[in-house]
C-alpha cells in the first residue's frame, strides 16, 4: 500500500483528513509520524493554493514520497473577504483560536445577521514522487453568529453557522461535520481525481 504524508501537525486537521480518506488505498501518515515535528514553512502565499503547494513541495523534498497539504480560509463578505488567507493569523502571528474569534466578533459588532454571510474554503495540493501535482478545492457556506456556540471542532467553528443547519460547526458531531465541511468537499473532489489516476500511478 502506498503512503500519503500529510504536511500538517494540526491534530484536528489530521484526524479529519484520515477519516475522510480511510477508504482510499493509501496508508495515511502525518509529518509527525515520520519524525518531522519541527518541519514548518512560512505561509506567505497570496492565495490558499500557493500556501498549500509550498507546504507540500517543501516536505516532498525531504520525504520523496506522495505528500498532501492544504490551506483553509474563512471569507466573510461584510469584511471584504477577511480574514481569508490570513485566517490562522488574523489576530497576529501568535494568534490563538480564542483571539481570532474575539477579533472577528469585534469587527462584525454592528453587522446584522443577513449581512454576516461567509464561507470556508479549502484548497488541497498533492505532489507525487515525480513532481506532478493534483489540486482540489471545497467550499462550505454559512454565516457568522453573534456568539460562540458548541464545544466540538476548532478555530472559527464555534462562530460559523452552517447554511441550512442552523448550527455551528462546533455544535455538530465530528461525523456530521466530516460529511459537509469545506475540507470534506475538497477531499471528495480530490478522491474522485485520485481514483481516476490510480491505475496510471500503480497505486495499490
Amino acid at each position: 500500500m502506498r503512503r500519503i504524508i500529510l504536511s500538517s501537525g494540526n491534530k484536528h486537521k489530521i484526524n479529519e483528513i484520515k477519516d475522510i480518506l480511510k477508504n482510499m488505498p493509501f496508508e495515511v501518515l502525518s509529518k509527525n509520524d515520520l519524525g518531522y515535528e519541527d518541519f514548518d514553512v512560512v505561509e506567505d502565499g497570496r492565495t490558499l493554493e500557493e500556501n498549500a503547494y509550498k507546504k507540500a513541495k517543501e516536505l516532498q523534498k525531504l520525504t520523496k514520497g506522495i505528500v498532501i497539504a492544504d490551506d483553509t480560509g474563512l471569507f466573510v463578505d461584510a469584511l471584504n473577504g477577511q480574514p481569508g488567507v490570513h485566517s490562522a493569523r488574523y489576530a497576529g502571528e501568535r494568534a490563538t483560536y480564542a483571539g481570532n474569534n474575539k477579533l472577528l466578533l469585534k469587527n462584525l459588532q454592528n453587522v446584522p445577521e443577513e449581512k454576516r454571510t461567509a464561507y470556508f474554503k479549502t484548497v488541497i495540493v498533492v505532489i507525487f514522487e515525480d513532481g506532478s501535482k493534483l489540486t482540489a478545492e471545497g467550499i462550505c457556506k454559512g454565516y457568522i453568529g453573534f456568539e460562540e456556540k458548541g464545544s466540538n471542532g476548532f478555530g472559527y467553528d464555534p462562530l460559523f453557522v452552517v447554511e441550512g443547519r442552523d448550527k455551528t460547526f462546533a455544535q455538530l458531531t465530528e461525523k456530521e461535520k466530516n460529511q459537509i465541511s469545506h475540507r470534506a468537499n475538497a477531499l471528495k473532489n480530490l478522491q474522485s481525481k485520485l481514483e481516476a489516476i490510480i491505475e496510471d500511478f500503480g497505486i495499490k
